[in-house]
């Protein structure tokens, strides 16, 4: 019989793990205190959890696992930020980033699949296929190596972005299970509000999401203001165009104090003049929109290139003067396999 990940469980999931297993029933607390040791003190070895009695230590050992997944390998930048590469039980490999960001702020960069289907052609990801989905736990575990690693109390606040490889709509059902146990207040207690998903625009997925209603915020990976240029950079433009997105994006339940983001990633000659500036800005007319430019991070092998500082910083004062919400990502990692599955395919050709 194969073992359950004990990070796939939310709190009251895991009480009816204890409570109605057929052979031994455990109370309810018990629980929170396997939370406890999970979560707060970063210890994935039952039998160390020492205020469990030994025959529930023996209970988990038998049926669950806490290393299911491991840091296979890792990267550090000098600007602080670190690279992770997560390897599973069936031998794949997935990354992670630790962004340290200004003010002693931290944001995780989730993967949710190992792969991706949607294609981009700026993306390293597609260069490897799509794999399979990453299942709760290996999702969840992300942040508990990461917080471990970087030694982060578990009651830091930290902010999650499921952008790393995958689609995150495309594996829904882990994603809104991650979302749930970070979230837990006896674990992790990452608000869904700091809790940003990342996606390339699957217009009826966006819709499926903002009726589950989880409180998290969204991100749209435009990159371009017109169909044939998106299409070129992103395939799954053909089935949603800009204009299908936009549409739902209007009808998208967000906190009022948020906005949705537009990730714009600015490459040199094709997206970064002033008139895509103009377009965007009609494009994103009545809607709580905030723009995050990013300099394209070239890898090798690809045809795009890095847009001039100078570029970047006129077309954000054209937002800005626009009367839109507009920032900079700070490049971070360039010194490392930072972008998309860098990591992983130095990895596979090693």
């Amino acid at each position: 019989m194969s073992k359950k990940n004990i990070y796939s469980f939310t709190q009251e999931e895991l009480i009816k793990e204890l409570v109605e297993n057929p052979i031994k029933q455990f109370p309810s607390f018990r629980a929170k205190q396997i939370y406890h040791w999970l979560y707060t003190k970063y210890e994935d070895d039952f039998s160390k959890m020492e205020n469990l009695p030994k025959e529930l230590r023996e209970f988990l050992k038998d049926n669950y696992t806490s290393n299911a997944v491991e840091i296979a390998r890792k990267e550090e930048s000098s600007d602080g930020s670190v690279k992770y590469l997560f390897k599973t039980l069936d031998n794949l490999t997935y990354e992670a980033v630790f962004l340290k960001m200004k003010e002693d702020k931290f944001t995780f960069c989730l993967s949710s699949q190992i792969g991706c289907k949607v294609g981009c052609s700026f993306c390293l990801t597609a260069k490897g296929g799509f794999v399979r989905n990453l299942s709760i736990g290996e999702m969840v575990y992300q942040v508990v190596a990461i917080k471990k690693d970087q030694n982060i109390p578990s009651n830091k606040a930290v902010n999650i972005v499921y952008m790393g490889m995958g689609e995150p709509l495309d594996n829904l059902e882990s994603v809104k299970g991650c979302i749930s146990i970070l979230s837990e207040l006896d674990g992790l207690s990452i608000s869904a509000r700091r809790q940003t998903i990342s996606t390339s625009g699957i217009a009826p997925k966006i819709k499926k999401l903002g009726a589950l209603n989880l409180g998290v915020q969204l991100a749209i990976s435009l990159h371009a203001v017109d169909d044939k240029l998106r299409t070129e950079l992103m395939p799954i433009n053909k089935a949603y165009n800009i204009q299908a997105i936009i549409d739902e994006v209007r009808t998208f339940p967000i906190d009022s104090r948020k906005h949705v983001m537009f990730e714009y990633l600015m490459i040199d000659g094709l997206n970064d003049g002033l008139e895509s500036a103009k377009k965007l800005v009609a494009l994103l007319n009545k809607i709580k929109a905030k723009v995050n430019l990013i300099y394209f991070n070239p890898h090798e092998g690809s045809i795009y290139k890095r847009p001039s500082k100078e570029k970047v910083e006129a077309f954000r004062e054209f937002l800005l003067k626009k009367g839109l919400l507009c920032t900079i990502r700070e490049s971070k990692g360039l010194d490392i396999s930072a972008a998309c599955g860098q990591l992983r395919e130095k990895e596979l050709h090693n």
